[in-house]
């Protein structure tokens, strides 16, 4: 078995209660340390001892489809209903455990992230992309390029989103294959405790038993009421991704991740775009300091208008010649305010839990607004308020945290429950990103949140912002439109969010969202190096420009050192002093 030597420190080395540490301890023989890990510097038993590499782990595990310690009578320890990302993370994670595991996905492998949503979406963003700074003329001869008229291929470009698709829907079927899970092909029910039924129109169903069940179903494209699906004309980001036609004028109704993104597709590639929002204000889910800034460059200079506080009561796709209807009611008085005419309608007012059909009723678990009920621990709770024994639901299906990284978190902290291990994932420190030009990203609170935690607890909060325009690299690229925010105590230095406008925003956000999930403070974390020069250095700023609340000192004379030192200090002084007259 292949290995690799491992830094192990002795549990005894480590606090794992919550009292403070001492400074000594923190940062021994005056190494100033960045709290990422300080506490392990001061170990004094520390001791390097081989172990296992993850994928020597995962190779020994595939060869009996993880059944390392046993199903115990079980035909699996583990059947996991959906294979999307976070069904996929999950069982990964399983068999690296020792965990004979099988997924059971009634569509295709990927769920909506990678088939309808987030990977083919990025294709056409890289598109958009490149397209708005070929036109960008200003732009390019601020750095002393000459383009020729850029044009594109709407099919090539479908095309683009479609092989990306597809070519990551292989990797992680080969990836589970690979590691010897078991792909279970129909429709999984549940029929009873740790019973699950799977089949196929037209073949007859069967039945698995399972010592652990996790759901992971999914989500769909939610659409409201009084709006007609064509598919063609009225449409929702599972049609718009396959981009069979480019629109002069489309609506698109919600301006949340979905709305912003594809806006930001369409005006690259020549459309109009009408937004429809049914808040008083773009953007609703975003910082409102940020989604502001977001306003005035992604919106105002581009080819969009919008409509804020009104909702589309009805939407009528085009036919016989007569464009998309659509009749706006404003979002407090519901009276009629206007009919909107144009090409084409994105309806993008969220996504919806995919939980019919589970068999949830066998087993008195009543769903809320379609998402399954769990604790912190992604335990299913039943309708009297019971933990279900040996049943979990992660991702988009129990509606925590909508995105596809928090599925996968949450799948792979089940695990850890199942193999023994007590874990309880937090989700403020799950990142999350619009992948616009230029990007937004995100991590904990926004500031109205924090400041109503403040509330609450009786704690003091700051804000300290840097901007795009003061960094290098950003200044290189010609691309300093942006800023960064952070959110903090001022009397701990915990950091309560982190947002950011600007370039490469969503790769920038990782740092922020680890310093959260680690209890890294500002205080620490603003130690931290950053190559020069790069754009993480606008979060380098931003750290360092953190001030602390001073803290109190009593009017009192100056400490005195402890009696035993002195004596101590006394003996040495006389020490020397005899040394030297000896000397003499």
């Amino acid at each position: 078995m292949q290995s690799t030597a491992a830094v192990s420190i002795s549990a005894s080395a480590i606090a794992t209660g919550g009292g403070a540490r001492s400074e000594a301890a923190r940062r021994p023989g005056g190494l100033r340390v960045c709290g990422l890990r300080g506490e392990a510097l001061a170990c004094p038993s520390l001791r390097i001892s081989p172990v296992p590499t993850r994928l020597a782990v995962a190779r020994a595990a595939a060869a009996t489809n993880g059944a390392v310690a046993g199903s115990g009578g079980f035909d699996y320890d583990l059947v996991i209903i959906g294979a999307g990302v976070g069904g996929h993370g999950a069982a990964l994670h399983a068999v690296e455990e020792g965990l004979k595991t099988a997924i059971i996905e009634g569509d295709v492998v990927g769920g909506t992230c990678v088939n309808r949503g987030c990977v083919p979406s990025k294709a056409l963003l890289a598109v958009s992309g490149r397209m708005r700074e070929l036109h960008d003329e200003h732009h390019m001869k601020s750095l002393g390029l000459q383009v020729s008229s850029a044009g594109y291929d709407r099919q090539a470009v479908a095309d683009h989103a479609n092989n990306l698709a597809s070519k990551i829907r292989s990797n992680l079927t080969n990836s589970m294959k690979a590691l010897g899970v078991d792909i279970l092909t129909g429709v999984g029910t549940i029929v009873g405790r740790q019973k699950v039924r799977y089949g196929k129109a037209g073949f007859p169903d069967k039945e698995i038993t399972a010592r652990n069940i996790i759901i992971a179903t999914g989500s769909t494209p939610f659409v409201p009421k009084g709006i007609e699906i064509d598919g063609k004309t009225v449409f929702t980001s599972d049609h718009a991704l396959k981009l069979e036609s480019v629109p002069d004028w489309i609506a698109i109704v919600g301006s949340g991740y979905i709305g912003l993104e594809f806006s930001d597709v369409y005006t690259a590639l020549g459309s109009e775009v009408t937004f429809v929002e049914a808040l008083d204000q773009l953007m609703p889910g975003f910082d409102p300091e940020i989604a502001k800034l977001a306003q005035r460059v992604l919106i105002n200079p581009r080819k969009i208008d919008y409509h804020t506080g009104v909702f589309a009561s009805k939407i009528t796709p085009a036919k016989d010649g007569k464009p998309v209807l659509i009749e706006l009611i404003d979002a407090k008085t519901k009276e009629h305010k206007e009919t909107l005419e144009v090409d084409a309608a994105l309806i993008a007012t969220g996504r919806a839990p995919f939980t019919k059909g589970l068999g949830l009723e066998n087993i008195n678990v009543v769903t809320q607004r379609g998402f399954v009920p769990v604790d912190e621990r992604m335990r299913v709770m039943d309708a009297d308020g019971n933990v279900v024994p040996n049943l979990y639901c992660i991702g988009d299906a129990n509606g925590k945290l909508m995105l596809a990284h928090a599925a996968s978190a949450q799948g792979i902290s089940v695990v850890e429950q199942i193999s023994g291990k007590d874990h309880i994932l937090n989700h403020l420190s799950i990142p999350a990103a619009c992948f616009t030009h230029p990007e937004i990203s995100m991590v904990g609170l926004t500031e109205p949140q924090a400041r109503e935690q403040a509330d609450k607890e009786g704690f003091e909060v700051d804000v300290v912002k840097t901007s795009f325009k003061a960094n290098t690299k950003a200044l290189a690229e010609n691309e300093g439109d942006g800023i960064a925010k952070l959110i903090y105590r001022r009397d701990t230095g915990e950091i309560l969010g982190v947002h950011i406008l600007g370039l490469h925003a969503a790769d920038l956000i990782h740092e922020a969202s680890n310093a959260i999930a680690l209890g890294t403070r500002v205080q620490d974390i603003k130690f931290a190096v950053h190559a020069h020069p790069t754009l993480s250095e606008v979060l380098d700023e931003l750290f360092k420009a953190a001030k602390l609340q001073p803290r109190e000192v009593p009017d009192s004379k100056p400490s005195q050192p402890p009696q035993p030192l002195l004596k101590v200090l006394s003996f040495i002084t006389a020490l020397l002093s005899s040394s030297r007259r000896d000397r003499q």
